[in-house]
């Protein structure tokens, strides 16, 4: 049981010598997270053609059936809940079941005839904040179209409905409050899925892998060996991203930094699982490479970091099942702008639980096969 640790523990030691000693690898591990993350946190954008949404309606009145009709027959809005309570709204949101919650007051329609404002809240899910705020000026679109029918047919010279929208999650709908805590998870997958995926590939082109052949270590050992530098790095790089999200962007930390950690581990666990069965299919790193960025460009377009996955398409949401970026960002947007605890974390736990628990085997399998 000791020798197995120690000998765990020199291949882990000698990974990451190899990796820290050559200066391209450094260079390549710390700098460019760090600029990617200011590039996104800058120029990242968003386009909006679904918005699901829920109504709690609590006049249910002619005019407020007017106004949601002209939602739903916009071609954008699309109803996908009617709530009748108030807690319902925040559970709406929190299970990510609409993106935003149209309120309105008992009092709507007897306000509008007796010529006095009446008030329309927006209640918006601010972890997705482009996509909130666009929402947002499509309902204002929206409202002053009402305003403006409703005023020539009842020859009302003020406002009819006046708006107000609140963002949950992420008051003032800043663009980098989503996208800087989703690159805690992305930067950290791509650079742990290549970094796994081309350290058996090296080995084999370096002529060091027939040496590792040769000695006491066992396939496991060897994976094992493989798998812990790459988890340490990805745990650093995700710790980089976390500073510059806090010392330089300033966005406000909701939750426990033990929670965090705790769900990158089991999310680095999935991710070095297929790395490693990706190095265990390739023979060279050219190989490799070319393996890893077929894995990184779907998983990254599928995770939800630029696109909510709701407003894909049915078949496409039931791929994104398999990708652990989706389960990684959802945990950094919970705890870092919600600040959950870990209970509440376990619909996203238990799949990457499984993602790991598949590909690590699969990939110990295919060690012992091409080892024996």
């Amino acid at each position: 049981m000791f020798e197995a640790f120690y000998r765990i523990l020199a291949l882990t030691r000698k990974e990451l010598l190899a990796i820290l000693k050559d200066p391209r690898s450094r260079y390549s591990l710390l700098v460019p997270p760090v600029l990617q993350c200011l590039i996104y946190g800058y120029v990242a954008t968003y386009d909006l053609t679904d918005i699901p949404y829920g109504v709690f309606d609590q006049d249910r009145s002619a005019a407020s059936q007017q106004l949601l009709a002209r939602f739903d027959g916009s071609g954008v809005f699309r109803r996908v809940v009617n709530l009748d309570r108030a807690a319902d709204v925040k559970r709406a949101i929190d299970e990510r079941r609409v993106l935003l919650v149209i309120q309105i007051d008992q009092d709507f329609e007897r306000r509008l005839l007796s010529r006095r404002q009446a008030d329309v809240q927006v209640i918006a899910d601010g972890r997705n904040s482009n996509t909130a705020g666009t929402a947002i000026g499509y309902i204002g679109g929206i409202v002053e179209s009402f305003n403006a029918k409703w005023r020539n047919e009842h020859g009302q010279r003020s406002t009819p409905i006046r708006l107000t929208s609140r963002a949950w999650y992420n008051p003032n709908l800043e663009t980098r409050w989503h996208m800087i805590p989703a690159l805690i998870g992305t930067l950290t997958f791509i650079q742990t899925l290549m970094l796994t995926g081309l350290s058996v590939a090296r080995e084999r082109e370096q002529g060091t892998f027939d040496q590792l052949l040769v000695t006491p270590f066992r396939p496991v050992e060897i994976m094992a060996g493989k798998a812990i530098p790459a988890m340490l790095v990805g745990i650093v790089q995700a710790t980089l991203v976390l500073l510059v999200a806090q010392l330089w962007f300033q966005i406000p930390f909701a939750g426990s930094f033990i929670t965090l950690y705790a769900g990158l581990s089991v999310f680095l666990l999935a991710a070095v699982g297929m790395g490693l069965l990706l190095s265990s299919v390739a023979k060279t790193m050219q190989q490799a490479m070319l393996f890893s960025f077929l894995l990184i460009m779907p998983f990254a377009l599928l995770s939800g970091l630029t696109t909510p996955v709701s407003s894909m398409p049915m078949w496409l949401q039931y791929v994104t099942l398999v990708n652990p970026l989706r389960y990684a960002i959802d945990i950094a947007h919970r705890v870092y702008l919600e600040g959950v605890g870990l209970a509440l974390l376990i619909p996203e736990l238990w799949p990457l639980a499984l993602i790991a628990a598949i590909t690590l085997s699969a990939a110990s399998w295919m060690f012992r096969h091409r080892l024996a």
